[in-house]
């Protein structure tokens, strides 16, 4: 990968210029251009510089990769715990869905008894009441 730096004439920093390729170059401005000239009279210190900078950022860089990696298995670590709750939660509710449904199954079996008492019942009224209007003429 090419890494092209301009140093800022005020601050004597190196700044990298990210390209839209994914890799280091210069900018096309003006600034960047004054940069890389002053940068080309100072060759000698601007490697040094340029060496030295590389370094810092490869450490930063690391530093931000391994702090990327904790976060996303911190991350992973809570949403693996808030799957395990809801998990049991879900469990807990089809658990008593079960128990409901055992429940209304019983209560549905006695309603059908107490739907056969009242059809027996009708039957046998009708029956009564024919032989009462048989007995009443």
């Amino acid at each position: 990968m090419v890494q092209e730096w301009f140093e800022l004439v005020s601050t004597g920093q190196h700044w990298p210029i990210w390209c839209r390729t994914g890799e280091y170059c210069a900018a096309r401005s003006g600034a960047a251009q004054a940069g890389r000239a002053a940068g080309k009279m100072a060759a000698g210190g601007a490697a040094e510089a340029q060496a030295r900078f590389g370094h810092s950022v490869k450490g930063l860089l690391t530093e931000k990769v391994t702090s990327c990696g904790t976060d996303v298995i911190a991350l992973t670590k809570q949403l693996l715990g808030q799957a395990a709750r809801n998990m049991v939660l879900q469990e807990d509710a089809i658990l008593h869905s079960e128990d409901s449904l055992r429940k209304m199954a019983i209560i549905t079996t006695h309603l059908q008894y107490q739907q056969e008492a009242i059809q027996k019942n009708v039957e046998q009224s009708s029956n009564l009441r024919d032989q009462l209007s048989h007995l009443l003429k």
